[in-house]
């Protein structure tokens, strides 16, 4: 039973495109006749594909929605509500990890809209839907456990002040940057490097800069990330070795 099963076992994780390749497909597919009918066709078979990269988009417009019809001061108490700061974490961490994750501070988050409907949709297409939210939930829900104990030990010793314990912290910025990180397994030879390499650039500049804890959040999840993703791919691997030598 378990051989036949092995069988069909196919893994994402070890379906990787050559970057060169695949500029080249688009510029010829730019090329061809019908450009923007079948550019529309392409985005809505894209969107159609990643359900819950337009989901988890969709509810972040409602969630800015609901801010924008209530006051200012119940605005603040529902951001502070679902903020994973130390306060929250040793009350209720599970209620927290989640609300958190679906809500954002300031304007209009057309940044993180636009990055669920692209890349990450991309990546929900590359892996499928289970293997994205198991992605994604690992980057939040690690990197917010490792920031939250290391603000907590800052407390506890006297290095930053009490009102961190209370500060708002929301957003789905660990998860996202998780995904980016796992992103580069599906990337092959050089490019698969050059990603890794932008992206612990960025995230490590940003944390040198800013010296926040969110800064710091988010080079972590891109740790979190690409070593998920060599878990995954090295699984992977293994489970199709076997599936090849049972045939």
């Amino acid at each position: 039973m378990g051989a036949s099963v092995l069988n069909y076992y196919r893994s994402p994780w070890t379906r990787t495109i050559e970057l060169e390749d695949g500029l080249r497909t688009v510029r010829t597919w730019w090329a061809g006749p019908a450009r923007w009918y079948r550019a529309a066709r392409a985005a809505h078979d894209h969107l159609a594909g990643a359900p819950a990269s337009c989901a988890y988009a969709f509810t972040l417009f409602v969630t800015w929605w609901t801010l924008r019809g209530i006051s200012d001061f119940a605005g603040h108490r529902l951001i502070l509500s679902a903020s994973t700061n130390l306060h929250n974490m040793r009350r209720d961490p599970v209620q927290v990890l989640v609300a958190s994750a679906f809500w954002t501070e300031g304007g209009f988050p057309w940044t993180t809209i636009l990055g669920f409907l692209i890349l990450m949709a991309f990546a929900e297409r590359w892996l499928g839907t289970v293997r994205w939210i198991l992605v994604f939930a690992v980057g939040h829900v690690s990197s917010t456990l490792i920031v939250v104990t290391g603000i907590s030990h800052a407390v506890d010793r006297g290095l930053i002040p009490l009102k961190v314990v209370v500060a708002a912290d929301v957003g789905a910025s660990y998860g996202f940057s998780a995904v980016l990180a796992a992103l580069a397994y599906h990337l092959r030879g050089p490019a698969r490097l050059v990603w890794i390499g932008a992206l612990l650039g960025w995230f490590a500049l940003g944390a040198w800069r800013g010296r926040t804890f969110t800064d710091y959040g988010h080079l972590t999840a891109v740790f979190i990330g690409l070593l998920t993703g060599l878990i995954a791919v090295s699984g992977a691997h293994w489970l199709e070795r076997l599936r090849d030598r049972s045939e």
